[in-house]
């Protein structure tokens, strides 16, 4: 018999993209899977949504690190697949999960992600995204065996950003997790540039707390406009100047609201209370 898949999907005010994420998890070849979703106070209809599709629906807070571990700790399975509540899966994701799992014993599973979305800014960022198939500087693991999980301590909850980066670092190892050929879409909707930034600059005091803990191992991943990634696909992109500009122009921006955030950040701090 196979062993259960318990899913694990935060939400906040996720009615526009939740229930394709939960139905793709339902259409999973792959049985038995339970679905977990945590919700952050959501003033939308994502608690309807999540009770129509969930085995377990909980609220918990307050950022998606702590969901997470929440949803790890109700969790019933010996597998641990952490989803974003505006990604849908391809039908063999857990199934490809488990076997690379049983195959190799690693701790973890990177799933190769592709962006979707609408407009210029969304289709840049799809190509930007493209480059980055491989790439253990930037994938990080999703589907986690629970004992490795747990042996790590789970998500580090003083982190809002790159708390993916984080946990796929420690569990792994210094060792090369296993990928999956089935990927993840990852919705980005009408991507707007006002928004990128925004969630950027909010997440800039975080990024410095990842820096620190990490050190000189993220360099690459702390540059976000010349990415090795980039050179190594600079035929594709050359085959897509327009949204090649596109998405520089969007990485250098968020560049600079990543600087802005974290001057805010210590000027609040040299402020006080």
């Amino acid at each position: 018999m196979n062993s259960l898949v318990s899913v694990i999907v935060p939400t906040r005010n996720s009615a526009n993209t939740l229930e394709a994420c939960l139905q793709s998890i339902r259409l999973q070849v792959y049985t038995p899977i339970e679905i977990i979703v945590i919700d952050n106070q959501s003033d939308d209809s994502t608690p309807d949504i999540a009770r129509r599709h969930a085995d377990i629906v909980d609220s918990f807070g307050p950022e998606r690190s702590a969901q997470r571990n929440r949803g790890a700790q109700l969790a019933h399975g010996p597998y641990l697949l952490f989803v974003d509540s505006d990604m849908t899966l391809s039908r063999d994701v857990v199934g490809h999960c488990v076997d690379a799992i049983l195959s190799s014993g690693a701790p973890g599973v990177i799933i190769p992600e592709a962006s979707v979305g609408e407009g210029f800014w969304a289709h840049a960022r799809a190509l930007e995204r493209s480059c980055y198939t491989g790439d253990d500087a930037i994938e990080a693991a999703r589907f986690f065996s629970r004992p490795e999980f747990e042996k790590s301590g789970g998500f580090d909850e003083t982190l809002v950003a790159m708390e993916d980066w984080d946990l796929s670092k420690r569990i792994a190892g210094g060792r090369r997790l296993p990928r999956t050929v089935s990927h993840i879409d990852h919705n980005e909707g009408r991507l707007r540039l006002a928004g990128a930034l925004a969630k950027k600059r909010y997440y800039a005091a975080s990024s410095q707390l990842y820096w620190r803990k990490h050190g000189r191992s993220t360099l690459g991943q702390a540059n976000l406009v010349f990415r090795p990634a980039f050179l190594r696909n600079w035929r594709r992109l050359l085959r897509h100047p327009i949204l090649t500009g596109g998405f520089l122009c969007l990485k250098t921006l968020e560049a600079t609201a990543i600087v802005v955030g974290i001057i805010e950040a210590r000027s609040r701090k040299a402020a006080g209370p």
